[in-house]
C-alpha cells in the first residue's frame, strides 16, 4: 500500500528533526517530542534526546507508528548518532539506524572520520538494480549523518540559520539539502510545545546517489518548495530545533510538529 511505503520512508524523509545554533552550554541534556501526521491524521510519534558534554554529543531518535496507521503498517524506528561538537555544528563519528516493520528488522551502521565515511554496513543488503543510482567513493567525502547534519550552531534566531547546505549520507542514500531563508514567523498554538518567534526555511532536496530513479517519494521531494522547516530556540541552551517540518507529497501534506520540550 502507498501509506505503507511512505511509513517505511519516514526515517529517511523525516529525520530532519533537530537544528541548532551558537556555542551551547558546557553541558546540555534536552528532549523533544513530535507528532507526525499525514493529511491531518496522526500516523506516528517521535522522541528526541540530545546530550552535549561540551566536546562531544549523543543524539537519539525513537519513532513509533501510531493511530489508524498502525492498523496498516505497524513499526518502529530508532536512530543514534555520536560525534564531536565543533564551532560549525555537530560532526558525526557513528550513526546507527534500526527499523522494525512486518516482523523484520532493517539495520544501517555508518562510521565517519573528519567528515568522510570510513565504513558502512546495511543488513539485510539492498539489492541493486538498474533503477538504483550507484554510490561513488568520492561522494562520501565531506558528509554528515542525517541527524547530526541538522544540528546547527550560530549566533541567534535569525535568517542566518537558513544559510546552510547539508551534505548527507544515510548509509543508503547520498543527498544534499539546501536551506534558504523564507521569513520570520511566530508560533502561537497553545497545543504545541513552544510559543514564540520562529524562522522559516525553504529546503531544496537534491538526490545524489543510492536512490531509486523510480521512487515516487524521491522524485516528489526533489521538486521545488517541497520541504519547509520552522526553527525555534531550545530554551537558552544556544541550540535551535524545528518547531514544525512540512513535506508536500502526492498523498497529501506530511508534517511533524513539536508537542513538548524539556
Amino acid at each position: 500500500m502507498a501509506i505503507s511505503r511512505l511509513l517505511k520512508a519516514l526515517p529517511a524523509a523525516l529525520l530532519c528533526a533537530l537544528a541548532a545554533a551558537n556555542p551551547a552550554a558546557a553541558y546540555t541534556v534536552a528532549g523533544a517530542t513530535y507528532v507526525i501526521n499525514l493529511g491531518g491524521t496522526i500516523i506516528a510519534t517521535a522522541n528526541f534526546k540530545l546530550m552535549d558534554t561540551g566536546g562531544a554529543y549523543d543524539l537519539t531518535l525513537n519513532a513509533n507508528v501510531t493511530g489508524v496507521a498502525s492498523l496498516v503498517a505497524a513499526g518502529t524506528a530508532k536512530a543514534h548518532s555520536t560525534g564531536s561538537v565543533t564551532t560549525a555544528g555537530l560532526s558525526a563519528n557513528t550513526f546507527d539506524l534500526i527499523t522494525h516493520s512486518g516482523g523484520q528488522d532493517f539495520k544501517v551502521q555508518v562510521q565517519y572520520a573528519g567528515g568522510d565515511v570510513t565504513a558502512f554496513v546495511i543488513t539485510p543488503p539492498i539489492v541493486n538494480n538498474i533503477d538504483r543510482v550507484p554510490i561513488e567513493r568520492k561522494q562520501l567525502l565531506g558528509v554528515n549523518d542525517m541527524l547530526a547534519a541538522f544540528i546547527l550552531r550560530g549566533g541567534k534566531l535569525d535568517r542566518s540559520l537558513c544559510n546552510y547546505r547539508a551534505q548527507i549520507f544515510t548509509g543508503i542514500e547520498r543527498f544534499d539539502l539546501d536551506f534558504q531563508y523564507a521569513k520570520d514567523d511566530v508560533a502561537t498554538s497553545p497545543r504545541t510545545g513552544y510559543q514564540g518567534p520562529v524562522v522559516l526555511c525553504h529546503v531544496a532536496y537534491k538526490p545524489i546517489s543510492g536512490h531509486f530513479t523510480t521512487s515516487e517519494l524521491t522524485n516528489s521531494l526533489a521538486q521545488d518548495d517541497r520541504i519547509l522547516i520552522w526553527y525555534a530556540p531550545l530554551r537558552d541552551t544556544g541550540y535551535f530545533i524545528p518547531y514544525r517540518v512540512l513535506l508536500t507529497t502526492s498523498m497529501g501534506d506530511l508534517s511533524m510538529v513539536l508537542t513538548s520540550l524539556n
